[in-house]
């Protein structure tokens, strides 16, 4: 059980390998919301009628695109302040554990194995923009088309637990307590077209459709702590590398946006097909501890083996109120029910951001956004985000819960970063 106090500082260094989910927004728009802004390129990647507002062919344009990124990275984690002091409280209760107290002793190390299990996470994400990406080309009909490319990577780790025992006579735990974690790598290639559907004095309804490609490659890797000839390490590397499992589907988005002078409202349903993705199997059936602990974690259902990864369908309503000339504008948006990630998080984000894009390349434009995730993890974030020179945008978020780590220090128990250069409204 000595491994189990290495387990803490492995999930804190997970924390500087930043392996972004297609669950989280990138660059601008995690600030902005999900609510399409013409002065921010990043908002045209949810809502699949936004490309068409991205492009102002009043200035002889018909072209708008990245140049670099953005590159975004994220880090969540859960309470592992103090899981050394819990894992060496583990160490106290089966050195001193009786013949007489093994029963009361087997009661306090489940409850404890049970909130490491509960609590004790590192999850890691990192996304970026093929160069040049996303291409919106808007023709002289009324239509536009938007060709996007990216890389996105999530990984989790995280000690999971389900059968605990002391054996009377030799005083010894026996458990399946294991290091457990989940990667997956999404490339995604989309291409969509929206175009102005209704136009009246009051504003214009846009409607667009996009269909994206997404090559998956998904690892999972779980080392029992009672198994001292595997080490995690190789493991989770052999998981990533050797042992991956990849498939490819295809998901189509729907969106539409009202457009007026003063104010937009818009909703997207995104995966309406709800494409499917191969799971990976756990070995179950070698003679190790760690594939004596994969089973006995697949039998009680505390870790998953094989089966299908989901693209449920998400609905997503967005609103913004501005300037007409949409330098300043409040955004808001809402998903409306909950979907999982690739390694089976819960995510619905509520948003809502306040932001400033003036006309001059030397001053900057500036915004403030706030959201929450109202499933799983439930974390909110503060984040602030600059676009300089009219083109380069940085984007910071933190948690606005916190966590100490092993030296009592208090860190927020998220983070976000962003950074990006591209072709201006």
């Amino acid at each position: 059980m000595k491994k189990l106090i290495l387990v803490s500082s492995s999930l804190f260094s997970t924390a500087v390998l930043a392996a972004m989910p297609v669950n989280q927004p990138v660059g601008s728009s995690f600030t902005l919301s999900s609510a399409p802004n013409q002065r921010a390129l990043a908002t045209a990647l949810a809502n699949p009628a936004a490309p068409f507002l991205m492009v102002n062919q009043e200035d002889d344009d018909n072209f708008r695109f990245g140049i670099l990124g953005p590159l975004s990275i994220g880090i969540e984690m859960g309470d592992v302040s103090d899981l050394s002091d819990r894992a060496e409280k583990i160490e106290d209760i089966i050195d001193n554990s009786t013949t007489g107290t093994a029963a009361a002793d087997e009661t306090r190390v489940e409850a404890i194995l049970a909130d490491i299990g509960d609590s004790a996470y590192v999850k890691t994400s990192a996304s970026l923009q093929v160069p040049l990406m996303p291409v919106i080309y808007k023709t002289d009909n009324n239509g536009a088309f938007v060709l996007d490319a990216s890389i996105s990577t999530v990984a989790k780790a995280n000690v999971v637990s389900s059968d605990v025992s002391v054996d009377p006579g030799t005083n010894e735990l026996d458990t399946d307590a294991s290091f457990n974690a989940k990667t997956a790598v999404d490339l995604a290639i989309g291409l969509g077209y929206s175009q102005s559907m209704w136009e009246n004095s009051h504003g214009m309804l846009v409607g667009g459709i996009k269909a994206t490609m997404h090559n998956i490659s998904m690892g999972h890797a779980l080392v029992s702590l009672n198994d001292d000839d595997t080490d995690a390490g190789d493991a989770i590397s052999d998981a990533i590398d050797d042992k991956a499992v990849e498939s490819t589907g295809f998901g189509i988005d729907l969106g539409a946006v009202w457009v007026s002078n003063y104010y937009q409202l818009g909703v997207t349903f995104a995966n309406v097909n709800e494409p499917e993705f191969d799971g990976v199997s756990l070995d179950t059936t070698c003679i190790t501890k760690s594939c004596t602990a994969a089973s006995s974690l697949v039998t009680a259902g505390k870790v998953t083996s094989g089966g299908k990864y989901v693209m449920e369908m998400q609905t997503t309503i967005d609103a913004a109120f501005s300037t007409r000339g949409k330098q300043v504008t409040l955004g808001m948006s809402y998903d409306t029910n909950a979907v999982k990630d690739a390694v089976g998080d819960e995510y619905q984000w509520a948003a809502a951001s306040l932001s400033y894009y003036g006309d001059s390349h030397f001053l900057p434009g500036i915004r403030i956004g706030y959201r929450q995730n109202m499933a799983g993890t439930e974390l909110s974030y503060a984040s602030l985000g600059l676009t300089m020179f009219k083109r380069l945008n940085i984007d910071l978020a933190v948690a606005l819960d916190t966590v100490e780590d092993e030296d009592g220090d208090e860190l927020p128990r998220g983070g976000y970063f962003s950074i990006g250069y591209d072709t201006a409204f």
